[in-house]
Parts: structure tokens; C-alpha cells; sequence
């Protein structure tokens, strides 16, 4: 594959085992690089080791929460400017995701075409600001 653009990476963050695993597989057969992380503590550790392109956040979460998470995120100079799309069903997602500058809000239970539709929606944004810079 010589030539080729590197896959995009998705980092996902979710506490629910079967569809954090779930999404992981989605994404994989749509092309990605993904994998996933249990909690925002997992998720910052991951941050260093390898940036994604993109994270997937969940809200609610044991340890450190995804508000949290961003909170922390945000102090990491190049990694700050990573985008996010929360993934959640809490009844105030819309208000939370807008606090914490999210890319997208994708509700529980996801939708696979829903999430497939967003990604290069804010991977494309997300690079072409990096070009305007």
C-alpha cells in the first residue's frame, strides 16, 4: 500500500464493554483504526501514547467522566485540539456537549449510519482548520 493516506484513528471512550467492543468492530470494518478505552483516566493515558484523529466520548462514566476527561484534555497544548463527539444518552447531552466545544452529539442507542455520516464530517473539519492555521 505504498502511497497510501494513513487510516483514520478513533479512539473510543465508553464504559459499557459490549458497545465500546461493538463500535470498535463498526469502525474497523468501515476502514478505520479504532480502538477503546474504559473510562477518561484510560483515555488520557492513550492521548500520549498515540493521538487519534478523532475521540468518541462518552458522558457518563466511572473514575473520570467524559467532562472531566475534556477538562483535562484541554490542557495538553497539541492533543487539546483533538475533536470529540459525544456519544450519550443523557437527557442533557445537547447542553453538556456544547460546554465542552464538542464536534458532534451522537444519542444512545447509536445508530450505525448516524455515526458513520459524522466521522469524516469532523475529521475533514477538524484537518482543514489544522490547514488554515
Amino acid at each position: 500500500m505504498t502511497g497510501s493516506a494513513p487510516r483514520v484513528h478513533i479512539l473510543v471512550v465508553e464504559d459499557d464493554l459490549d458497545l465500546r467492543d461493538s463500535l470498535v468492530e463498526v469502525l474497523v470494518e468501515a476502514g478505520y483504526d479504532a480502538d477503546g478505552v474504559c473510562d477518561g483516566r484510560e483515555a488520557l493515558r492513550r492521548l500520549s501514547l498515540r493521538p487519534p484523529d478523532l475521540i468518541l466520548l462518552d458522558l457518563q462514566m466511572p473514575n473520570m467522566n467524559g467532562l472531566e476527561f475534556r477538562d483535562e484534555q484541554k490542557k495538553l497544548g497539541a492533543l487539546s485540539k483533538i475533536p470529540i463527539a459525544v456519544v450519550s444518552a443523557d437527557p442533557q447531552a445537547t447542553e453538556k456537549a456544547k460546554a465542552i466545544q464538542a464536534s458532534a452529539l451522537l444519542r444512545k442507542p447509536l445508530r450505525v449510519s448516524q455515526l458513520l455520516a459524522v466521522i469524516p464530517q469532523v475529521v475533514g473539519a477538524a484537518s482543514a482548520g489544522e490547514r488554515a492555521e
